[in-house]
């Protein structure tokens, strides 16, 4: 250990202080988990692993086991959990380490898992003529490696079918890499997922995609080196992939539970389950293998109400309600639940009893926040309020490795009642920079500030450091030692942290702070424009407009795509969509494969002008007007400062 400021390079990364390293040490004494246990389920059935453990793409890493070696001991077959380090929570070490673990594992006869090689996992089916597949990963990549690993290992078979569990990206992002649009169109692969899968996969990742995705950098920390000062895991598995994804449209939507689906030969009964850890979700039970998915409704962490990198407030109650459901309908039959990440639970009762602490951890969360919210408490009080019981703090799967007590009441208390507290004062506050301003002047100006906080630091108190000290550095973005202290208090609230994804924040805000926001990232990614639709593309165009570029225009665009009529709005400053008819005052009609118009999303009038250049969109009329509406979108910066004005 090392005092904050012993470090030479103030940009680098420093070591647990003495107060970090006796909170650590404290949470390792009070830990009661059965580390055996996790260690045979996690290793369990392992037949094969990725030779070399990488995955490249034109000579870029996608995937590589060994820049988390240093979680590693033992042998890949005999892992053993050792010693936290200092920078470590040691919950989180401990999980971190049995995320590490990775190869292709037999979950029942005729059933395998390829783990550890993605965030999520990829499960693989033998049907009767062919692979029926779960959750193809994130990329295609990835996911390609993946199946290569399984054909190689147990025989080559063409894939039959798809499931998509839920419409988060790390669940159906890689399935370019198993099947082909063309083999789905010809009838060869179904896919399958829950009703509403596509429209929660653009309002997701496309609408939001851009400021997602700069979220999700501080939430996955991917831009972190790897080691016991930086990233060592994200909770739900090691850490996202780099690479190429994209999406195919489901061909079979389920939106009943109780329907049952023989697919290639393999007989699958569905449980419906919106709005649970994500808005399209569902749960499956293969009764000729007493074998339940829980897709990602249970897993082996507290999961998020809401996540940091952000998304629709997920409803704990019914999430619940829908876990008690499956234990009605299918737990009396289940000897092994398995799930789209982390290890399966083996034998009848561990598995029935695994559902039930899980079924209890979301309607605790939920029933607790509500009757102190009903009590006047505020989210911030609440968050304080709650500890998670005994009950499940002796449990690892309820830990806090990837959603937290603090971050999901708050979560509940805003799906019923907003944003706001009801406090006047936090009504209509000044913005960061303003209010930073006038904090600083308050307290004395910025030495003054850096006196008492440092002070604070060194009293161990660093989450005050880190809430004055931020004030500070929004009223003064360009004062370096107000950067430094509030990196450091980052630091060492990361190191203390069991979520791996407030660890991954607070060290990813630290490395901002020294080394500076990563700048401009425009985002031209066309990952998902196959599957689109018209109202998705204008839907995501609108999103990505200037409207002060239409201020004053009122008029109309005809749009024949796929040889289907559609009506492009234009009033008030906002676009609006009409299909299955044409406008006969529009001022021009555009006609184009919906593949084409699916590719102005990126780079709008860079696509725009290829596309009319090539002959792939034809525009009659007066294409002025076409321009001037297209060259109003704006290309997503993902780049955008979070830790500084």
């Amino acid at each position: 250990m090392t005092d904050a400021g012993d470090a030479e390079d103030p940009r680098q990364p420093k070591d647990a202080t003495l107060r970090t390293a006796m909170e650590n040490h404290r949470v390792a004494a009070a830990m009661v988990f059965d580390d055996e246990a996790d260690l045979i389920r996690a290793t369990h059935g392992l037949i094969a692993q990725l030779e070399g453990g990488r995955v490249e793409w034109n000579g870029n890493m996608v995937w590589d086991t060994h820049t988390h070696d240093f979680c590693r001991a033992g042998t890949d077959h005999a892992p053993e959990l050792t010693a936290h380090p200092d920078t470590v929570n040691p919950s989180l070490w401990r999980q971190a380490q049995l995320n590490a673990i990775h190869g292709l594992f037999e979950v029942v006869p005729g059933v395998w898992q390829a783990r550890g090689y993605d965030l999520s996992n990829i499960t693989f089916i033998a049907g009767d003529t062919g692979w029926v597949i779960i959750d193809p990963l994130t990329t295609e990549l990835t996911a390609a490696a993946c199946l290569k690993l399984a054909n190689d290992t147990l025989g080559e078979r063409p894939v039959t079918a798809v499931l998509y569990t839920h419409s988060h990206v790390d669940h159906f992002g890689g399935v370019q890499g198993v099947t082909t649009q063309a083999a789905v169109d010809a009838g060869d692969v179904q896919i399958i997922a829950p009703f509403g899968f596509m429209d929660e996969v653009i309002g997701e990742n496309v609408i939001a995609g851009p400021a997602m995705a700069r979220r999700a950098m501080y939430q996955f920390g991917p831009l972190l080196p790897r080691n016991e000062r930086a990233h060592v895991d994200s909770g739900l598995g090691k850490v996202t992939p780099l690479g190429p994804n994209g999406v195919i449209a489901p061909t079979i939507d389920i939106a009943t539970t109780g329907e049952e689906l023989v697919v290639d030969g393999i007989r699958i009964v569905f449980q419906y389950t919106p709005d649970t850890e994500a808005p399209a979700e569902m749960n499956f039970f293969f009764p000729d293998l007493s074998l339940l998915c829980m897709a990602e409704n249970c897993s082996h962490t507290m999961h998020n109400i809401l996540t940091q990198r952000g998304a629709l407030v997920r409803d704990s109650l019914r999430w619940s309600k829908y876990i008690n459901e499956a234990i009605e309908l299918f737990g009396a039959d289940t000897d092994v639940v398995f799930a789209s990440h982390h290890w399966p639970r083996f034998g009848a009762s561990d598995s029935l009893l695994f559902l039930e602490q899980q079924r209890d951890m979301y309607r605790w969360l939920h029933d607790q926040t509500m009757r102190l919210a009903n009590q006047g408490l505020t989210p911030k009080e609440i968050a304080e309020a709650l500890v998670l019981p005994a009950e499940f703090a002796a449990e690892s799967h309820c830990r806090e490795y990837y959603g937290t007590v603090s971050h999901n009441t708050k979560a509940i208390y805003q799906r019923y009642l907003g944003w706001w507290d009801s406090n006047p004062a936090n009504l209509n506050p000044h913005p960061p920079s303003e209010a930073g301003v006038r904090y600083v002047e308050f307290m004395g100006g910025a030495d003054e500030v850096l006196r008492k906080a440092r002070a604070s630091f060194d009293a161990g108190d660093y989450r005050w450091v880190a809430e004055v000290v931020n004030h500070l550095v929004f009223a003064d973005p360009t004062n370096v030692a107000a950067r430094l202290l509030l990196a450091d208090a980052y630091e060492q609230l990361g190191y203390q942290s069991e979520a791996a994804t407030w660890r991954n924040v607070y060290l990813t805000g630290a490395q901002e702070l020294r080394r500076g926001s990563p700048g401009s990232m425009p985002m031209r990614r066309r990952a998902m424009s196959d599957a689109l639709t018209v109202e998705h593309v204008v839907d995501i165009l609108g999103v990505r407009i200037d409207h002060d570029a239409l201020a004053g225009l009122r008029f109309s665009i005809n749009l024949v795509i796929d040889g289907a009529p559609h009506v492009l709005g234009i009033a008030h400053r906002a676009i609006h969509h009409t299909p299955g008819r044409l406008d006969n005052d529009a001022v021009a009609t555009l006609t184009a494969e919906s593949r084409y118009l699916a590719a102005l999303i990126a780079d709008t009038m860079a696509q725009y002008d290829e596309l009319r250049a090539s002959g792939d969109i034809a525009v009659d009329g007066d294409e002025a007007m076409v321009r001037r509406v297209l060259s109003a979108v704006e290309t997503p910066d993902i780049g955008f400062a979070i830790i500084e004005p």
